[in-house]
């Protein structure tokens, strides 16, 4: 044991601050490759293009949350608070009434209030939606298009590999810097 604390004590001071240089190198190089690692991991985030969305149902049932991190939103600025919203209710009812049992959305998260003849708000309950798409369906093929999906991240888990980015058919989901999480819609379906 002698023998090997002598060998430690007889280190020149040029030694040991050579070892203890190479100490502090490794120790950086290794802090800045985990940061680089971790921040790869969070640069890119998963969201619907809204342009190449195809409303097939698949967001509800195959995200690995319940319900879906995936919402309904409400592009106010493009929408014409119409009295019939097709994103509302179904194209084909009963004597065009307006009963509850005529309304797209199963959960009722899409809700609606009066604000003057003839006009109407429409509003998102992001809890209630499960990301069906029935309503975005419904308004752009009748309406305007302002409604549409998106993912909410408050939500989502961002999965190296999305289960509803490998079902979806047509390629909606994407990879979108995280500094910029959304893309939203900016022009109406028609016109």
């Amino acid at each position: 044991m002698d023998d090997l604390s002598n060998k430690f004590n007889k280190k020149t001071r040029r030694e040991f601050l050579r070892d203890s240089l190479r100490a502090a190198g490794l120790l950086a190089l290794s802090g800045a490759v985990g940061g680089v690692l971790s921040q790869g991991q969070g640069e890119t985030v998963w969201q619907i293009d809204p342009e190449k969305c195809t409303q097939c149902g698949k967001c509800a049932t195959e995200c690995v949350l319940s319900p879906s991190a995936v919402k309904c939103v409400h592009q106010y600025a493009l929408c014409g608070y119409c009295d019939f919203c097709f994103g509302f209710y179904k194209d084909q009812r009963p004597d065009d009434t307006t009963g509850a049992e005529n309304q797209r959305c199963p959960t009722g998260a899409l809700q609606r209030s009066f604000v003057e003849e003839p006009y109407y708000q429409y509003v998102v309950n992001e809890p209630l939606c499960i990301g069906c798409a029935i309503c975005v369906r419904g308004c752009q093929a009748y309406g305007n298009g302002s409604l549409y999906l998106q993912v909410r991240h408050d939500r989502c888990l961002n999965c190296n590999e999305c289960r509803i980015a490998a079902a979806c058919p047509a390629q909606a989901f994407v990879r979108v810097p995280a500094a910029k999480p959304y893309i939203l819609k900016t022009k109406k379906a028609y016109g």
